[in-house]
């Protein structure tokens, strides 16, 4: 699968990547002006950006289902569906390119069901409105997430310092072992 990043220059129309010295704050605030999509900037680099869904189209993809809740409650959460279950429906969305459906896809695979649908969960509230907020906000906090790119780890190395002081103590520390001996 292919990354949706585009150097920063290329989007600016620069020529050199030298020419370009402006922050992630500037690139979101010119794009805003294009009318390009909204943008997730990489933290570690202010060259690239992966190309992030408008959150509000896809809430009107949104449907919820409701259902009697278990736990705290007493009589009246026998009497009152509190329970919701957002879906949304990742195969038919309209405002997903195809890119990005199979980056959700693989992201959220444990959250995604056969038929391709994202389903969150929510009872821990005693009130019906509350759990559909928190729903909302468990959704948009995922789909965000599934567009962050994630900072490359650097390999560390040991220094010798450190190596030459862990070799003299495993001396040390045989040489107390081998004075134990009888035979010594």
């Amino acid at each position: 699968m292919q990354e949706i990043l585009i150097p920063f220059c290329r989007l600016l129309n620069l020529k050199d990547k030298k020419e370009s010295r402006y922050s992630s704050h500037v690139l979101k605030s010119f794009l805003r002006l294009e009318g390009q999509p909204s943008v997730s900037v990489s933290k570690n680099s202010p060259y690239l950006y992966r190309m992030k869904p408008d959150l509000e189209q896809l809430e009107t993809e949104i449907t919820y289902k409701t259902s009697r809740s278990g736990g705290a409650g007493g009589q009246h959460v026998n009497k009152v569906s509190t329970k919701i279950e957002l879906d949304f429906d990742l195969k038919a969305s309209r405002y997903l390119d195809d890119e990005q459906k199979e980056l959700i896809s693989n992201k959220l695979a444990s959250r995604i069901t056969s038929d391709g649908i994202l389903q969150i969960i929510v009872q821990s509230e005693r009130s019906q409105l509350r759990n559909k907020t928190r729903a909302l906000e468990k959704f948009r906090e995922l789909i965000t997430n599934c567009f962050v790119v994630q900072k490359k780890r650097k390999k560390s190395k040991i220094p010798a310092a450190v190596k030459e002081k862990r070799l003299q103590a495993k001396k040390m520390r045989a040489e107390i072992k081998k004075r134990r001996r009888k035979d010594y």
